[in-house]
């Protein structure tokens, strides 16, 4: 019997060793994983369908799966690639020519990167803090400690440093004459301003190790930090710098920490076919509107990028914009990496509101110090696996992953979704639209707006500006709207939604490809019984064909499309 419980125990610290063993808290390396060859990646045309949120462990190839934390790098690599070939262009490594220095008298770090006979220079100004190092260090986007308030870094001996990141590229204004494209010309419109941005935090630790002679700066307590566009800079920049211990993205909005996918059905917030085009690279757009479903990878992944080192990442569901629910979905997702190798403690996420746009109100900042005591200053005792806030217990966050290592990437949980075909022609049609015949639309008919638009407020909420569409939910549900509109001209095909008695919502940047094509408006819960969508123009020469009504957050059930049930007698 003692032999066996032996073996069994030698058996099981084997599994271990394999699954969750030496998950280090920070590397000495920007990129461990530099020796794996990178993952063939398919062009939009030959990517599959992935409705819910793509298995992180996984491989590139679609062939079998590793949830060993000792394959984890290797597959971190496929995720890096993945994002640098579809979203950001690539984020060149390390060049040989680097060199720095550092000034006591004005506390500045200078580093100067060489690169084909050009040179881009960094200078960051250091905040130290009194007495002796070595100090952990939080580089904020931007200013010193990001948005978050200098007291919780200050009070407790962490050094800042202020990244300034126009001088890599200009913020929303990138031009081939920028620093970054200097050295790098073939990536101006290859590549988005978060790789570059990125980047240039990298080269500033970089600087931080050149001079660690002069400047006591503890390179294995490093932080990075920023907000809003800023979040989405240290997310990317914690992300793809595994010297980094500790990243805090807060209120980081669509392409940061929510995902696309899940953005793409909840509304007027920032998706992938919203966001800036300056910041990401131009060929990522083709994947707007239900393309998104084409995408290999999601931002659960860009986060689960981060581990095994520490991610917080922060919602404030007081802006619509910033996709707060999606967030909600992504780290959850996320965190289910943390779990798997036995670290969930090192992610946590905060979602609340009643405070400012990248303000840290009173509740937040237990969660802040925790995080920063546990991964700055090495308390180990501090609990950090209880950093899981948020405004959303009916929200179905398990759907969305549910079918990890369960085979097809379907939704598990939808069994015999509702399905209410409705033609617009068939609603009742205010006076400032009008039907037109078309051979090619569903019932040989659409509607239009010819001479007027409605960009920036909805029409006055009267008859002829709208088209009502009455419906009856057989159950109590969240219902997902989808529109088939004539997307021959990109710039129109938005609309002002609204349903029941409720404000009017834009629907805008929801639809990708040429022709009649589907995209989503929204989506919203329901009870059971009978409700009304009433649509109104937004866009001159928008052409809306017909709407699907649904249950299920798949894209492909327009796939079986059916004439609309609201026309009379029924086609």
């Amino acid at each position: 019997m003692k032999i066996k419980i032996t073996l069994a125990a030698l058996f099981l610290n084997f599994v271990c060793t394999g699954l969750f063993a030496q998950a280090p808290l920070v590397y000495n390396k920007e990129n461990t994983g530099t020796a794996f060859a990178p993952p063939v990646l398919p062009t939009l045309d030959n990517l599959p369908v992935i409705d819910p949120l793509p298995d992180p462990f996984q491989w590139a190839s679609g062939k079998g799966r590793s949830t060993r934390f000792s394959d984890w790098e290797k597959r971190r690599n496929e995720i890096r690639a993945q994002i640098e070939t579809y979203e950001i262009g690539i984020k060149p490594a390390r060049p040989e020519n680097i060199t720095a220095s550092y000034s006591n008298e004005d506390s500045t770090l200078k580093v100067d990167v060489t690169v084909n006979g050009k040179t881009l220079t960094l200078t960051a100004k250091i905040y130290l803090p009194a007495g002796n190092g070595l100090f952990p260090a939080v580089i904020g986007m931007n200013s010193p400690s990001g948005s978050i308030p200098a007291d919780i870094f200050t009070s407790r001996n962490i050094a800042r440093i202020r990244y300034v990141h126009n001088q890599v590229t200009t913020y929303n204004a990138p031009k081939n004459t920028d620093p970054f494209y200097q050295l790098y010309p073939e990536l101006f419109g290859a590549s988005g301003q978060c790789s570059a941005w990125a980047w240039g935090v990298s080269r500033l630790i970089d600087g931080l190790e050149l001079v660690q002679g002069r400047l006591p700066i503890d390179l294995k307590h490093i932080a990075v930090t920023g907000c809003s566009y800023a979040g989405k800079m240290a997310l990317f920049s914690g992300a793809f710098d595994e010297r980094v211990a500790l990243t805090i993205a807060q209120e980081s909005g669509g392409g940061g920490a929510p995902a696309w996918r899940v953005s793409e059905t909840i509304g007027d917030v920032e998706k992938l076919g919203a966001t800036s085009h300056q910041w990401f690279r131009e060929s990522m757009f083709q994947y707007a509107g239900l393309n998104v479903y084409k995408l290999p990878y999601d931002h659960h992944e860009l986060m689960a990028m981060v581990a095994p080192r520490a991610l917080l990442v922060t919602g404030n569901t007081d802006y619509l914009w910033l996709a707060n629910p999606s967030c909600y979905v992504s780290a959850r997702a996320a965190k289910e990496v943390y779990k798997t190798f036995g670290i969930s403690d090192r992610m946590g996420f905060y979602i609340d509101g009643k405070h400012n746009h990248c303000a840290i109100p009173t509740s937040q900042r237990p969660a802040l110090e925790a995080f920063v005591d546990k991964f700055l200053l090495g308390k180990t005792a501090v609990n950090t696996d209880t950093v899981s806030i948020h405004p959303y217990p009916e929200l179905d966050y398990q759907g969305w992953y549910s079918w990890w290592g369960k085979g097809k990437p379907v939704f598990t949980n939808e069994s015999s979704p509702v399905k209410i075909w409705l033609e617009a022609e068939c609603g009742t049609v205010g006076a400032n639209w009008k039907t037109v015949s078309e051979i090619t639309a569903s019932n040989g008919k659409y509607v239009t707006v010819s001479g007027i638009n409605s960009t920036r407020n909805a029409p006055k909420d009267i008859d002829s500006n709208l088209i009502v569409l009455p419906f009856t939910a057989p159950r109590e549900a969240v219902y997902h709207f989808l529109a088939k509109v004539n997307n021959a001209n990109s710039t129109h095909n938005s609309f002002w939604i609204k349903f029941d008695n409720g404000s009017f919502e834009r629907s805008f940047n929801g639809f990708a490809g040429a022709g009649w094509v589907w995209g989503r408006l929204n989506g919203v819960h329901l009870t059971a019984g009978q409700h009304t969508l009433s649509i109104s123009y937004r866009d001159d020469g928008s052409q809306l064909d017909k709407i699907l009504i649904t249950t299920s957050k798949a894209s492909t059930i327009i796939s079986q499309e059916s004439l609309g049930m609201n026309c009379s007698p029924h086609p």
